[in-house]
């Protein structure tokens, strides 16, 4: 089960990647950036605002180098060929490299990286928070063991599932060009962690016995 809800999620995430960009212009996620910025100013500030935009930008350029995606400096050179094919290469690279998908392709990266440093942002308010869920679960764990109550499979597949779930959509919901609130931010790995730690108190225990 949970390798299957893992193969599934993985496969549409994939589809939804390469179908917005095709399906949206470049400027559709441009401007979705500048609104969840002018948010970001008006909850955070403008010193913590521009951090999570930097940390974006950062985030982005190292994806956009990782990423299999050409760029116009990847094109053949054309120099050392006559004119009407050196024309003609030029017009192919003109068309390939800086088409509408690709461009596309590169907005939708810096607005998933921007909406990622969000996240990122939000994490040490919730360090104790996440510490105290899976300290919960292998304390309810650890009483289940000693009580000699049997440990659920199906509860767990069904927490990590949701948990696996939950990622899955919060991942496609960061390349939508939607709007999403601020709160949302905090919300999603808490309610991760509150998933983890219920499936980590349903895990199977196994203790030595002299």
């Amino acid at each position: 089960m949970i390798r299957a809800t893992a193969v599934i999620s993985l496969v549409i995430l994939l589809i939804l990647v390469l179908y917005v960009p095709a399906s949206n212009p470049p400027n559709r996620f441009t401007n979705q950036i500048r609104l969840e910025h002018e948010a970001a100013v008006a909850y955070w500030g403008d010193e913590a605002a521009l951090q999570i935009l930097e940390r974006a930008v950062v985030m982005q350029s190292q994806a956009a180098a990782a990423a299999p995606i050409p760029k116009a400096s990847d094109a053949p050179p054309t120099e050392t060929l006559n004119n009407a094919v050196a024309t003609e290469m030029a017009s192919v690279n003109q068309r390939l490299f800086n088409s509408a998908y690709f461009r596309s392709v590169d907005a939708l990266l810096l607005m998933g990286s921007y909406r990622l440093s969000c996240l990122l942002q939000w994490l040490p308010w919730l360090l104790l928070f996440i510490v105290a869920t899976v300290v919960d679960g292998l304390l309810t764990r650890t009483r289940k063991s000693k009580e000699f109550l049997q440990a659920d499979p199906e509860v767990f597949a069904v927490y990590t599932s949701l948990a696996i779930i939950t990622i899955s959509a919060t991942i496609a919901g960061f390349f939508l060009p939607i709007s999403i609130q601020s709160l949302v931010f905090p919300s999603v790995p808490s309610a991760v962690f509150i998933l983890l730690g219920r499936a980590i108190a349903s895990y199977h225990y196994s203790q030595k016995v002299d």
